[in-house]
């Protein structure tokens, strides 16, 4: 794989693990000011796409959903999937 695609596969993962990220803390606020929430589904969309990373570190840093085992667990394993997906391109592809 060239350096443009790994370029283009960072910016990607970037900006999902951003947005995952966001959406996190978006959600958290309001939860607190008890506004409209985020579904769940949706707090899923953008790990399930590759951030992983940005959603645990929004469900950590804002402690939002701590409590539900499926994002504890979920978001882990996902990240786990992405890293060793990752790992497999940079070895398979080098």
């Amino acid at each position: 794989m060239g350096k443009a695609l790994w370029q283009m596969l960072g910016l990607y993962l970037l900006a999902v693990n951003l947005a995952a990220f966001g959406m996190m803390g978006a959600d958290k606020g309001r939860a607190r000011r008890g506004g409209w929430r985020i579904s769940e589904k949706a707090l899923f969309l953008f790990p399930v796409l590759g951030g992983a990373l940005g959603g645990l570190l929004g469900m950590r840093i804002f402690r939002h959903k701590t409590k539900h085992w499926y994002f504890r667990w979920g978001f882990l394993l996902l990240l786990i999937l992405q890293l060793a997906g990752l790992l497999f391109l940079a070895f398979r592809l080098s």
